[in-house]
C-alpha cells in the first residue's frame, strides 16, 4: 500500500488545457506543450479526460469509438507521443474508460438499430409496459425518463445519462469481452493509468421493476452484489495482470461497505474509489440544484467516517476537492474574495494529509474559481440548461434559477487554464469553447512569478512522498464537535510519533484546546499556510483565519 499512498495524481481535462492549433478546444499537442509546466508539481500519474471519437453532447463521455482519438484532439500519433515524452518526464498516462455506457453513434447501437440481433443484446431493450408507458418510471441522473425509442422497434432502450448514451449491458459476456478488448488495447499502447466511470451502476437487475423513490432507484442498478463479480473479471483479463497499473473507479452513490470491498487488495478489484458524499454538503436536502451554505459539521462527519472505517476495513480513498463534474472548491467552501490563498492552501492541507491518494485537479494548484459569468448563453453543459429549464417551470425566476445553476455548474471547472493575463487567458489566440474569466489576477505566469499557491502544492507532494505518516499512517479524528476546524491524527502502528492537523474552515480567528497528548509536547513543524514557527505547544492553539498548521511530535 506503500507505494499508493506515496502517489499524487494530476486531473487534465483536454479540452480546456491549451489550444496548440488556435480552433478554441485543447488538444494532446497542446498537452505536450505543456509538459515543461507539468513538470514542476512532481506529479506521478495524470488522469486525462476522454478524447476518444464521440459527438461530444456528455464532452467526450459518449463515446463512439473506443479505439480511436477524436479528430478535435489530434491523432493517434499525437497520443503516443505525449505517453513517450510524459514518461521521460517521469509521467504515467490514466485514460478515463467510459464503460457503462456508449454513444448512440457506435457502431455496435448502430448495428443494433439496423435490426443485428447480435448487437442488440449489447444494450437493454425493453418493450414498453402493456398500457403502453415507458418499461419502468426510473430517471435518467440528467432529468427526464432513463428511456428513449429504440428507432422505430416499439421498445425502448435504457440511458441512465443523456439519451445519446446508451448502457451496455454487462450480463452479455461478449460486451464484457469487447470491454476488456478496449482496456487492453490502451494498455499496449503505455498507459500506466486507468480510471472508471461510474463503474458502480454496472449491474442493473435485469428484471427492471419501479421505483417508489429515488433511493429506492437507485439502489436498483447501483452496488449490486454482481458488479463485484463483473469487475474481479475484468481485473484478471485485463490491468490485474500488470502490477504497475494503478485503478481508480468512481463509485456513483456508493457505500463504505462496497467501497471497502471494491478497493482491498486482496479482492482484486481495483485500487481506490471516488465517491462524493463530501461534495454534496452543500445541497438542500440532497437538491443538487438548490443555494444554501455548505453544512461543515456534515462535511467533518463524513470525512472521519470514510476516513476511518476505510482504514479499518483495509480500503483505500481518492482523496479529491476538485475535478470536472463539480464547481470549484475554493468558491463553494473558502472565501475566492478575502482569503483565496489562505482558504486554497487550507483546503488542498486538509485533503491531502489524509489517508489515501489525492488529485489535484488542473488549475486547482494556481487557486482558480468559479467563472464570473453572468447569463445562460455563457454555459454549454447539457446538465446546466436542463437544470435552468427545470428551475424556470418549478416556479424560479430567470435570476434565481440563474444564481443556482452558477453555483453548481460543472461547466464552472470546466474554463479554459489561465496561463496568462490575455484576453483568452493563454489558452487559445481565438475564442475558446468556454470563456475564462479572472485571468487578470489568476493565471500561471502570474503564479509562477509572485504566488504562493503552487509553491505550497509542490512542497504538498514532496510530503507525501517523504513522510511515512502521511503516505502509510492510519488515522484519527480529534476536535470532532468543534463548528469551525477540521482536526485529526495520523500515526504508524508503533505510535512513536504522530502528525497533527489543524484547518479553521473560515475567516474568522478561533481557539482550540488540544487533546491532552498534545499538551506541552516539543512539535517540529511540517508545513503551515502561516509563517511562524512552533516549537512548543502549550494546552491551547489560535488559528487565524483559514490556517493550516500541521506538526509532527
Amino acid at each position: 500500500m506503500s507505494t499508493l499512498g506515496q502517489k499524487v495524481i494530476y486531473q487534465l481535462y483536454p479540452k480546456s488545457f491549451y489550444d496548440s492549433n488556435h480552433d478554441g478546444i485543447g488538444d494532446l499537442r497542446g498537452i505536450i506543450d505543456k509538459i515543461d509546466y507539468l513538470k514542476k508539481l512532481h506529479v506521478d500519474l495524470i488522469w486525462f479526460n476522454p478524447f476518444y471519437k464521440s459527438p461530444l453532447n456528455d464532452n467526450g463521455y459518449d463515446i463512439s469509438n473506443y479505439k480511436e482519438i477524436d479528430p478535435r484532439f489530434g491523432t493517434m500519433a499525437d497520443f503516443e507521443e505525449l505517453v513517450d515524452k510524459l514518461g521521460e518526464a517521469g509521467i504515467g498516462v490514466m485514460l478515463d474508460m467510459v464503460l457503462n455506457h456508449c454513444s448512440t453513434e457506435h457502431e455496435w447501437f448502430q448495428k443494433a438499430l439496423a435490426g443485428d440481433p447480435y448487437y442488440q443484446k449489447f444494450f437493454y431493450l425493453r418493450d414498453p409496459k402493456p398500457d403502453g408507458s415507458l418499461p419502468t418510471n426510473w430517471q435518467s441522473k440528467f432529468g427526464g425518463p432513463a428511456w428513449a425509442k429504440f428507432g422505430d422497434t416499439g421498445k425502448y432502450y435504457l440511458h441512465l445519462y443523456d439519451p445519446t448514451q446508451a448502457d451496455l449491458d454487462w450480463h452479455n459476456p461478449d460486451v464484457r469481452h469487447h470491454l476488456q478488448d478496449v482496456v487492453r488495447f490502451w494498455e499496449k499502447k503505455g498507459v500506466k493509468g486507468l480510471r472508471f466511470d461510474v463503474l458502480n451502476v454496472i449491474g442493473k437487475d435485469e428484471h427492471f421493476v419501479d421505483s417508489t423513490n429515488i433511493e429506492e432507484e437507485k439502489a436498483l442498478y447501483t452496488d449490486t452484489p454482481i458488479v463485484h463479480q463483473f469487475i474481479k473479471e475484468l481485473n484478471q483479463a485485463t490491468f490485474g495482470r500488470d502490477p504497475e497499473i494503478v485503478t481508480v473507479a468512481e463509485m456513483s452513490s456508493t457505500s463504505i461497505e462496497n467501497s471497502i470491498e471494491y478497493t482491498r487488495p486482496n479482492d482484486h478489484e481495483v485500487d481506490m474509489v471516488f465517491s462524493f458524499h463530501h461534495l454534496k454538503v452543500d445541497y438542500d436536502h440532497g437538491e443538487k440544484w438548490s443555494q444554501v451554505p455548505f453544512d461543515f459539521m456534515k462535511l467533518k462527519r463524513l470525512f472521519f467516517d470514510w476516513q476511518n472505517k476505510m482504514d479499518q476495513g483495509g480500503g483505500w480513498q481518492a482523496l479529491f476537492w476538485n475535478n470536472h463534474d463539480q464547481p470549484w472548491a475554493l468558491t463553494r467552501f473558502g472565501d475566492p474574495v478575502n482569503y483565496r490563498v489562505e482558504s486554497g492552501t487550507m483546503l488542498a492541507t486538509a485533503i491531502h494529509l489524509m489517508r489515501g491518494t489525492p488529485y489535484i485537479y488542473m488549475g486547482e494548484e494556481i487557486g482558480m474559481i468559479d467563472p464570473a459569468y453572468h447569463s445562460m448563453a455563457d454555459y454549454v453543459d447539457v446538465e446546466a440548461h436542463n437544470a435552468y429549464e427545470r428551475l424556470i417551470q418549478e416556479g424560479h425566476s430567470e435570476q434565481e434559477a440563474f444564481a443556482i445553476v452558477h453555483s453548481k455548474a460543472r461547466d464552472n471547472s470546466r474554463t479554459p487554464m489561465h496561463w496568462d493575463d490575455s484576453e483568452y487567458a493563454g489558452f487559445s489566440t481565438v475564442n475558446p469553447w468556454l470563456i475564462p474569466t479572472d485571468q487578470r489576477q489568476i493565471n500561471v505566469e502570474n503564479e509562477l512569478a509572485h504566488g504562493s499557491i503552487f509553491n505550497y502544492y509542490q512542497r504538498l507532494i514532496e510530503l507525501r512522498r517523504t513522510e511515512q505518516l502521511i503516505s502509510e499512517g492510519h488515522f484519527s479524528p480529534l476536535l470532532e464537535d468543534d463548528d469551525q476546524v477540521l482536526a485529526y491524527e495520523r500515526y504508524l502502528a508503533d505510535q512513536a510519533e504522530r502528525l497533527l492537523v489543524l484547518n479553521n474552515f473560515y475567516g474568522t480567528t478561533t481557539t482550540v484546546t488540544l487533546p491532552d497528548h498534545w499538551q506541552g509536547r516539543a512539535v517540529h513543524k511540517l508545513i503551515a499556510n502561516y509563517e511562524e514557527e512552533v516549537t512548543l505547544f502549550g494546552d491551547q492553539v489560535t488559528l487565524r483565519p483559514y490556517e493550516s498548521l500541521v506538526v509532527k511530535g
